[in-house]
């Protein structure tokens, strides 16, 4: 094999192949990337047994064939290298070695035999379905942050994409919970969609997955089966395994008899947050909030370190209210607002808060208080 490619497409195809390798691997093969040139293009294909990325570039093919090369070792190589620069890839199967060649630089690496490489099985997918990528990334970015990172229950550490009935009709719903916030965005529901299996789409390839969306201009072809997701754009092909668990009923959860309203601007309260939470505790974290008329107090007090209070105006017009909430579960949950204002729905000290943006139901936090 021995191909030529332009430094940045090389870059690009490498750096989203070897996030998927793990770093500490038992199987030598697995911190390896395939490389396969046939025709115009070379492809770059990564895998760590659940996740499987493949990247397709266009390159030039002096002779077709495949290797396999430790695929942080190239990464950091590509990486070093000058922009612009043109790389050429050469592979010597009886010698068992990659050379990197680009300018006067000249590396050789060790390859592995491609036979060794696993493939992941193909599936057959019941629901195919394309969805444009800013739909994509606004319900993966918004439920991510509360995906539980408790191994012992398993089934929340990832993200429940399925088919829900929403306001206006059917919705393709994504939610992720901790036990301690909760998530639950909706989107329109693309056409084909419909019979899609719900299914929980792990955190690390929710994280790989970002990185397929960063342009709003491209659908995203969807395909899911029972256990597997793909998502897949002309030049990559993310499939990765689902969790096998049930999610739990979130309906249950999410409070629907919360009348006490509180309206604030989001950015402000965000940073107020962040600001009275310097001097909480690292254990607790807890900040306590005071309502009144038209008023908000936000307090912290750990007999450690010190105290603070800020005052923010804010829209409420209920009774008094004391309630305490972990600090990082706010600023988080305030960070997902995209519009100007935050409402907040309040029962009691002792009850589940929710929060969405505005007027907007396509989005809905809930977080548990904590006493303070």
């Amino acid at each position: 094999m021995k191909i030529s490619i332009e430094r940045g497409a090389l870059l690009k195809a490498v750096s989203q192949a070897q996030s998927v390798v793990e770093r500490r691997n038992t199987i030598p093969i697995l911190a390896n990337v395939l490389i396969e040139a046939e025709g115009d293009t070379v492809q770059f294909r990564a895998t760590d047994l659940d996740i499987e990325v493949v990247d397709k570039t266009a390159a030039m093919v002096e002779r077709a064939g495949a290797t396999t090369v430790a695929a942080t070792t190239l990464h950091e190589i590509v990486r070093k290298l000058p922009d612009g620069a043109l790389v050429t890839l050469t592979a010597d199967s009886a010698a068992g070695r990659l050379t990197v060649e680009a300018g006067r630089s000249n590396f050789s690496l060790a390859t592995l035999p491609k036979e060794d490489f696993p493939v992941m099985a193909s599936s057959e997918y019941q629901s195919n379905f394309k969805a444009p990528a800013a739909m994509l990334r606004r319900l993966f970015d918004k439920s991510k942050f509360a995906i539980s990172t408790e191994e012992t229950r398993y089934y929340l550490n990832g993200v429940y994409m399925h088919v829900a009935e929403a306001e206006g009709g059917k919705a393709l719903r994504c939610v992720a919970t901790d036990g301690h916030r909760l998530a639950r965005i909706d989107a329109d529901l693309p056409d084909g969609a419909a019979d899609l299996p719900g299914v929980i789409v792990p955190r690390k390839t929710v994280g790989e997955l970002r990185k397929l969306l960063d342009d709003d201009e491209m659908d995203i072809a969807v395909s899911v089966s029972e256990t597997k997701v793909r998502f897949a754009t002309p030049d990559i092909t993310l499939t990765s395994k689902v969790i096998d668990g049930t999610f739990p009923d979130y309906t249950r959860v999410i409070p629907q008899g919360n009348t006490r309203r509180m309206e604030v601007d989001a950015q402000e309260f965000a940073q107020a947050v962040d600001r009275v939470a310097t001097v909480s505790s690292e254990r607790s974290r807890a900040v306590k909030l005071q309502l009144e008329e038209d008023r908000l107090v936000l307090s912290v007090n750990a007999p450690d370190s010190g105290a603070a209070e800020e005052e923010l105006v804010v829209a409420y017009g209920d009774e008094r209210l004391e309630i305490g909430f972990n600090a990082k579960y706010l600023l988080e949950i305030a960070s997902q607002v995209d519009r100007e204002n935050a409402v907040f729905m309040f029962n009691s000290s002792g009850d589940p808060t929710l929060m969405r943006e505005g007027n907007d139901q396509s989005a809905v936090y809930v977080v548990m208080p904590m006493r303070v």
